[in-house]
């Protein structure tokens, strides 16, 4: 991070115009090119190191959610001319016909390649995203079908995930909705993680419904998490959570979503540690439900500010640049490998606290992670996606393009979230006309 200086209208516009070219020439590309399944609708997504596809079809309704949503989210930021709402249009009705359980209510977790279920589970990071992308495709097409599709979801979150005694949202669950087995299992555990994704959903889900009680049930679950789920010392955020919201250090369950390294002695996250990428997601997160809420810009500007610090301080890498998959809150880190969607969410925060506090040291921890992305992460011979995870100085570690958890949700939205800071930097009365004046 060191020797970049305070950046002129001409290095913005630089990264502006590379991050639009990459985004519009190759990384949407990539999705609408390889990924619609032609056969039998959806999406497939398992791609090799050189974007070549791995035989594999199983259709996890983590991937075609995500794949609904960046489609939808893609079209209504006014990219793929027309292509991006139809890809959109596909995925949802292929959701909608395969894995709403008509029984109980709620989304399968896993299908085959014909959209049979395989795993009947009810999983609450599932359903944030039912809201969330079923919400967004309305947002962006005005086709009534998300809206329904969103709403219908909101109901069996209301109805099956609320925590009526501690608050919050119960994660684990079997087909009918009771909660998993504890332990490896997950159904005595709450996390971060998803509460942090049920504020996103709630926020795109009350920006489209603009109810009175989607505001509350938005502004419940912001107040838990800054309330009950960050630390008192560093506040950074824990990873878990007994049901009343004690810390536990973290596990990985056997119904995963994500595919990191392998635990250190069997503890996936000990309970002094936090997520870097988790901290800063959160904070440009709430920063987007405070500007849907219609709140003042700097209403939650010590959060920014404190979990971009944190991760400016322990996070990013000064040597080789990018972002470290987590660390103590107190210290610094041994677990130096780099994963993809961290790199993602951290360049999009670093520039949400450069819009609200104009300082230099934001600014160079997104040139610091953008650069080491660009260098290392983005595999341009392959077609122009991430690599899953790489070592400190950028060694492949997990080559990966893409499979059942890891598509295009974090590389696609980073890429549109980041040219909209950008332009807003560069617009009269940003942080641009403020402090980026040549001197």
């Amino acid at each position: 991070m060191k020797g970049i200086a305070m950046p002129t209208r001409s290095d913005i516009d630089s990264i502006l115009e590379h991050a639009r070219a990459y985004l519009t020439q190759t990384l949407l590309p990539f999705w609408i090119e390889r990924s619609p399944d032609p056969d039998h609708g959806g999406f497939l997504t398992y791609f090799d190191r050189h974007g070549k596809p791995t035989g594999e079809t199983e259709k996890t309704f983590l991937m075609q959610i995500r794949m609904l949503f960046t489609m939808a989210s893609a079209h209504r930021a006014g990219y793929g001319e027309g292509r991006c709402a139809e890809l959109a249009s596909m995925g949802a009705r292929f959701i909608l016909e395969h894995y709403w359980d008509d029984l109980h209510g709620g989304w399968y977790w896993i299908a085959d390649r014909d959209g049979k279920p395989i795993n009947t589970s009810k999983v609450g990071y599932g359903h944030c995203f039912g809201i969330y992308a079923f919400s967004e495709y309305h947002l962006a097409t005005g086709d009534p079908l998300g809206r329904e599709a969103a709403e219908r979801t909101y109901r069996a979150v209301t109805e099956h995930m609320v925590d009526t005694r501690n608050g919050g949202f119960l994660e684990l669950m079997q087909r009918d909705w009771q909660p998993e087995r504890p332990g490896q299992y997950g159904g005595d555990r709450k996390s971060l993680d998803i509460h942090m994704h049920m504020m996103e959903a709630l926020t795109t889900f009350y920006e489209m419904t603009r109810h009175p009680t989607h505001r509350r049930r938005l502004l419940e679950t912001i107040d838990l998490l800054l309330s009950r789920m960050l630390r008192p010392d560093s506040g950074t955020g824990y990873y878990q959570f007994t049901y009343d919201f004690r810390p536990l250090p973290a596990i990985i369950f056997a119904t995963s979503w994500g595919r990191d390294a392998a635990p250190e002695g069997g503890e996936a996250h000990p309970l002094d540690y936090t997520s870097y990428g988790h901290n800063v997601e959160l904070a440009w997160l709430l920063q987007h439900a405070s500007q849907i809420l219609g709140f003042d810009r700097m209403r939650y500007a010590a959060v920014v500010r404190n979990m971009c610090d944190h991760c400016l301080r322990f996070g990013i890498d000064p040597e080789y640049g990018g972002v470290y998959c987590e660390g103590p809150a107190q210290a610094p880190t041994s677990r130096t490998e780099k994963q993809f969607w961290q790199q993602g969410e951290v360049l999009v925060g670093m520039l949400d606290a450069y819009l609200l506090f104009g300082e230099e040291r934001y600014w160079r921890g997104f040139c610091s992670v953008w650069d080491f992305l660009f260098r290392h992460m983005v595999n341009m011979e392959g077609g122009g996606e991430w690599y899953e995870r790489v070592d400190r100085k950028g060694s492949v570690l997990d080559g990966s393009l893409a499979h059942g958890w890891k598509i295009s949700y974090h590389s696609v939205r980073s890429m549109i979230q980041v040219i909209r800071r950008l332009e807003q930097i560069q617009a009269p009365g940003g942080a641009s006309s403020e402090v980026h004046r040549p001197t």
